[in-house]
């Protein structure tokens, strides 16, 4: 590389005579040159460590996942469940790896499914670089992870591996190809032909990330039905509770962690003024505005699931208080980036009713999902797409989505209906297309008889029967499946029986 330094030496010779005008000219124009190529490499490397640095964060949410899971299932089943998160990472790092990046951002490609890059080919390109590969696999086990929740504590492990590598090779990310990819059809950042002039606004995935999972997971759930013993022979539920509230309040402030790349790390680069350039506000300020708007909901969503439980049921609960938490950040990562502060409260506060609401009819419906996953990211989910179309300010798109003047925004700020009509679209097609494909999925699993353990195996718990033997020593009292139907007690003989003509009772001897 040219060196950077310049004294007057060099250029006193130059000046000598206006000959040398244009090789003054040169001289400078090649520093200049030397300085533009230099800030340009800069830039690149600041904006793949950040990216890097994001994806870091996303994948430690697979410990948040790992620790919240296990907190959440009895104890028979902690190396079943921790052994199928691990599992999530490295059959879906292969198959995103083979298939799924490029049928996200194999572009150039069709609306519908991209067609470039099967295992890295010609990559990385002018459009990105492994860090953005590494990122966008760490959101994509992201989605299978939510689903191994829904289907905890009754699901054979050869089940885990088809469906994950299916959820992260194929059905993922055509999702995500439609809303984030610029060829996709519904994409707020396609060159022409936006969905309602708008394209469908979910800057870090309450839609392709948190629905896709969440609807998965309720198919694999309502197809296997419930463990047993979570509703009793009148229909009534009876609570299966996970045997350890510590490891769910450790993997939740692990994925309140991971969030911050989750959200903010969405913005992809960091080194971007706003504007003329040369002030103190850019993207910088943007990703740290969505940092905020992020802690927000979940606070709120938290605080309101508290008071509320203890209104419905009379006590404080820290699992629901943890859930409700999760379930404020899954509605605000939509519209985290377009949002105002005090929008992200109200986002928070109607994300725990929704949770609490969808909660209330899986209970009614007997259905049955240990981590709650497929409401909480699901329905949670859906309300934050909601939100977006509501409240996405009109500075604010501009700021993340330039380029289209007059580009529609949150219809209570001020916009018409068309960004709120794309969300629900979002909403809609989501729904369909997660339920055309894993939904079969499913069925079929379950008449090959790979989808659901024994009956046997499910009562003594996986852990012993197909893991080799218990995490730990442990005694699940309130595990009504390892109930007797019935129980021979030992009657004692009564000391205090009266003593007859002549004898002594046992007890004065």
């Amino acid at each position: 590389m040219d060196s950077l330094t310049c004294t007057p030496s060099d250029l006193v010779p130059l000046l000598s005579s206006s000959a040398n005008a244009t090789a003054l000219a040169s001289f400078l124009c090649a520093r200049f040159s030397t300085i533009s190529s230099q800030l340009s490499d800069a830039t690149h490397a600041i904006d793949n460590t950040y990216l890097l640095f994001s994806a870091y964060l996303v994948f430690a949410m697979q410990l948040g996942f790992a620790m919240l899971c296990a907190g959440s299932v009895r104890a028979k089943n902690t190396m079943n469940i921790m052994l199928t998160n691990v599992l999530d990472a490295a059959a879906g790092a292969l198959s995103y790896y083979l298939f799924g990046f490029a049928f996200a951002f194999g572009a150039p490609s069709n609306g519908f499914i991209g067609r470039h890059f099967f295992g890295l080919k010609a990559y990385p390109s002018p459009d990105g670089d492994y860090s953005f590969f590494l990122y966008q696999w760490a959101f994509a086990i992201a989605a299978a992870g939510i689903t191994s929740g829904s289907i905890a504590e009754r699901t054979q492990f050869v089940a885990y591996l088809i469906y994950s590598s299916f959820l992260t090779g194929f059905v993922y990310p055509v999702v995500s190809h439609w809303f984030w990819s610029r060829d996709g059809w519904a994409s707020p950042i396609r060159p022409n032909n936006l969905l309602f002039d708008s394209g469908v606004i979910d800057f870090a995935g309450s839609g392709v990330v948190h629905m896709v999972g969440g609807i998965a997971g309720l198919w694999g759930a309502l197809i296997e039905g419930p463990r047993i013993g979570r509703f009793d022979r009148a229909g009534r539920s009876v609570a299966l509770r996970g045997h350890s509230a510590s490891l769910v309040v450790l993997g939740t402030f692990l994925l309140w962690f991971g969030w911050y790349g989750f959200n903010p790390g969405s913005f992809l680069t960091i080194m971007k003024g706003y504007g003329g350039g040369g002030g103190y506000y850019g993207q910088w300020s943007a990703v740290g505005r969505t940092a905020v708007t992020t802690t927000l909901a979940g606070c709120t969503a938290a605080l309101t699931t508290l008071f509320s439980k203890r209104l419905l049921v009379g006590h404080w609960n820290v699992i629901d208080v943890c859930n409700g938490l999760l379930g404020g950040f899954a509605a605000i990562t939509s519209g985290c980036s377009v949002v105002e502060p005090w929008a992200a409260i109200i986002c928070g506060f109607v994300a725990a009713w929704v949770l609490i609401g969808f909660n209330m009819l899986a209970a009614k419906f007997k259905y049955d999902d240990p981590l709650e996953a497929a409401q909480l990211h699901g329905g949670c989910g859906a309300w934050g797409l909601l939100f977006t179309g509501l409240f996405a300010t009109k500075a604010y798109v501009n700021e993340v989505y330039p380029g289209l003047s007059g580009r529609p925004y949150g219809m209570f700020m001020g916009s018409g209906g068309k960004l709120l009509g794309a969300q629900i679209i979002q909403i809609l097609v989501i729904t369909g297309w997660v339920t055309a494909t894993m939904g079969p999925l499913f069925y079929v699993l379950k008449k090959m008889n790979l989808l659901r353990i024994s009956r046997e195996d499910e009562t003594a718990g996986m852990d012993l029967t197909r893991h080799g033997g218990f995490a730990y020593v442990y005694h699940d009292e309130e595990d009504i499946s390892m109930r007797p139907t019935f129980m021979m007690t030992k009657i004692e003989p009564n000391n205090a029986s009266p003593s007859t003509d002549g004898q002594r009772s046992p007890s004065n001897v």
